[in-house]
């Protein structure tokens, strides 16, 4: 029988682009297409793929949230990432959702068929580079939910005051936290806090 493929992307030419190399396969087959984390679902139940290949910055349920989803409905199901972020924290993410395969877009000519065929047999699939980026972030002190939100007011321009009024929180509060997010992140300043974030993946501008 040949591997059953989901792919669940928002760009309609990045999945003619998938559809295009599983048809060249012939131990493959393209079962269903979404557009969406929510799409996904309903089409995931609908064709119950061997492989899902999903992307991760999609409008409405991202890629993340689709996977924990997928999982918690169907514990067995396999997901590859797909995705043009090389970001650590992004990454451990989708692993911690349920991702089987982490791919960055730029690798799919040479790395998705073996990627496909490799999680289809039940093994882990993850580029070299991102596993390296989360074994050096380790033992990191992890930003928690509250200084992620003190950091995204920052990425969009708020001074303190500001902040400390969109989270009702104070002020002196609101510095707390940049403290602990500049000691944590190993950062020089705010900018830099925020450009070695979005580098992680930590969260999106």
């Amino acid at each position: 029988m040949p591997i059953r493929i989901l792919t669940v992307d928002d760009h309609p030419l990045l999945r003619e682009g998938f559809a295009a190399v599983i048809e060249g396969q012939p131990d493959m087959q393209l079962v269903g297409e979404a557009a969406s984390g929510l799409e996904a679902l309903q089409v995931f139940r609908d064709c119950r793929p061997d492989v899902t290949l999903m992307d991760l910055q999609m409008p409405g349920m991202g890629g993340v949230e689709a996977i924990g989803a997928l999982h918690r409905e169907f514990p067995d199901a396999k997901v590859v990432v797909l995705t043009t972020y090389q970001g650590d924290a992004q990454a451990l993410r989708a692993f911690k959702a349920g991702a089987a395969g982490y791919l960055l877009k730029s690798m799919l000519r040479r790395e998705l068929v073996d990627t496909i065929r490799s999680v289809h047999a039940g093994r882990r699939r993850m580029p070299p580079e991102i596993a390296a980026g989360i074994a050096e972030h380790a033992s990191d002190d992890a930003l928690s939910q509250r200084e992620i939100e003190v950091l995204r007011q920052v990425a969009d321009g708020n001074g303190n005051k500001r902040i400390a009024q969109l989270l009702g929180i104070s002020e002196e509060t609101v510095k707390a936290h940049m403290k602990n997010i500049l000691s944590k992140l190993d950062a020089n300043d705010r900018t830099h806090a925020v450009t070695i974030a979005v580098r992680r993946g930590i969260f999106d501008l």
